[in-house]
């Protein structure tokens, strides 16, 4: 059975720091590349940042420079550092798993962004 599970959600206060974690089983975790989107209420999901079978990394230009994606391939497992947080970036964190570049996923946009699997979502929420 295919899972993804993201960890590490919470309540911070705007400026504060958290580290999402993301940890998968089931499939060939090597050969995928992994996404971490989010949605807010009432706004369409968006991509948040990807790293490649490679270790390639890719960010939205709102969390470039605060946000650090990595991987541990020994472990199945994905991790998202967000540092600075602002209020903005309170949302349900996802992480996903697919076979496309990170590039393709984009154009094919949300919802789905032509990922294969989805974990549930961890949520996040910055206060002011």
């Amino acid at each position: 059975e295919v899972q993804l599970v993201e960890s590490g959600g919470g309540l911070v206060q705007a400026g504060e720091s958290l580290r999402l974690s993301c940890a998968a089983s089931g499939f060939r975790f090597d050969d995928y590349e992994i996404g971490w989107f989010r949605q807010a209420p009432g706004k369409e999901r968006e991509a948040v940042s990807g790293v490649s079978e490679s270790d390639s990394k890719y960010y939205a230009d709102s969390v470039r420079g605060r946000f650090t994606i990595s991987r541990n391939n020994a472990k199945s497992t994905v991790y998202l550092e967000m540092n600075r947080l602002k209020p903005e970036d309170t949302a349900v964190y996802f992480c996903a798993a697919g076979r496309s570049s990170w590039y393709a996923s984009m154009i094919m946009g949300p919802p789905n962004f032509d990922m294969e699997y989805w974990g549930k979502g961890t949520l996040v929420t910055v206060s002011t």
